[in-house]
């Protein structure tokens, strides 16, 4: 298992670096972020949450449509409409609140093979990809919230981190 960074780490706050070689190394590597996001019960892993700023992200919603993805590059091409959603995250264990996203979206990326991506989402494969990209480019959910909820989960962080800190 890889060890998921925690709010505070510096590489969450990085904006990530392209990946410029697909080779057995990084598919190794997304293969053992699929392994900690499902152990870690999540739906999405972007590279900078295990320490590694790349531009990488892992994801499956478990909903039996969207098959599970390793997406390398990733870039949105459009978005459209708006909506509401809560959302976690594993670098802030404990810790959700109400986002607005686009509603719909088109990603274009790689995949494993170097081939090329296109995925049309909306509801939560949408909430997700946007939510990953976000890590890529430095910025955790908490950062799109009003600044009074975003001092209140910070305040909740803290007093988890020192229960946490007392075990």
């Amino acid at each position: 298992m890889l060890e998921i960074r925690l709010l505070g780490d510096p590489v969450l706050r990085q904006l990530a670096v392209e990946v410029d070689e697909i080779d057995d190394h990084l598919r190794r590597f997304a293969e053992e972020m699929f392994e900690t996001m499902y152990s870690a019960e999540g739906i999405g892993l972007a590279a900078p949450q295990v320490g590694v700023s790349r531009r990488l992200f892992v994801m499956d919603i478990q909903d039996g449509e969207a098959e599970p993805r390793a997406v390398v590059n990733p870039v949105i091409v459009e978005r459209s409409g708006s909506e509401r959603g809560e959302e976690g995250c594993l670098s802030l264990p404990g810790l959700v609140g109400a986002v607005e996203r686009s509603a719909q979206i088109v990603m274009e990326g790689l995949d494993l093979d170097g081939n090329p991506l296109r995925i049309e989402a909306s509801d939560l494969l949408a909430r997700c990809i946007l939510h990953e990209i976000d890590h890529l480019d430095g910025i955790l959910f908490i950062d799109r919230l009003s600044p009074i909820k975003r001092r209140m989960l910070l305040s909740k962080w803290k007093k988890l981190q020192k229960e946490e800190r007392r075990r």
